[in-house]
């Protein structure tokens, strides 16, 4: 069982076409509560905690891991997001993500689960994503069906959609680069890449 994940270097920064995740900064806690603030002003279903969701007071399970999204251009934060629920026994994890409310309609939500989802599946080896999203939260429904999840359930007022390693792979290919084999390896081995931590993990 993987109990903590690696520090995560400037060259392990996962990025796509337009963002790029890395870890939380202390500089990046004033955005992050701005950002909860601007939030308060939106309807109910399009908001979430990003200060709450990397408070210092929590430990982390597994493999869970938390980024801020970063543009690629001009490196300003946007957003942020954490892997959560994630069982290695099983190959299955989800995630949380949250855009500033005046950058959306950007692309960068898209972009940002796009390099997530390649980083769990091809580094990682997870086999499947699973998300639970308000069931009058519309946009965040089309932005994964657009991503390849289907929906699996509904109930209680959140939809369940997922999305399988092999359906990712299909459709982003040149992202889905399978990764050689190492000795020893087993099925959910990672490379050592320094000092360990324990980040913080939302709840």
């Amino acid at each position: 069982m993987i109990t903590c994940s690696p520090r995560l270097h400037p060259t392990d920064d996962l990025t796509g076409r337009k963002v790029r995740l890395r870890e939380i900064d202390p500089a990046d806690h004033h955005t992050l509560i701005r950002f909860d603030r601007e939030a308060a002003r939106v309807p109910r279903t399009a908001r979430y905690q990003h200060w709450a969701a990397h408070r210092a007071d929590v430990a982390e399970i597994d493999d869970d891991i938390q980024f801020a999204i970063e543009t690629l251009h001009g490196r300003m934060l946007v957003g942020s997001m954490w892997t959560v629920r994630t069982d290695t026994d099983a190959g299955r994890f989800s995630y949380g993500i949250g855009i500033g409310p005046q950058h959306r309609r950007c692309g960068y939500a898209s972009d940002a689960i796009t390099a997530l989802l390649a980083h769990m599946f091809g580094e990682r080896r997870y086999r499947t994503c699973e998300v639970g999203i308000h069931g009058r939260n519309v946009a965040s429904r089309t932005l994964h069906g657009g991503l390849g999840f289907r929906e699996d359930s509904r109930g209680r007022g959140i939809v369940r959609m997922s999305i399988a390693a092999h359906r990712f792979a299909e459709l982003h290919p040149a992202l889905a680069v399978s990764r050689p084999a190492h000795p020893g390896r087993g099925r959910h081995w990672r490379q050592t890449r320094g000092q360990h931590r324990h980040p913080q993990r939302w709840r």
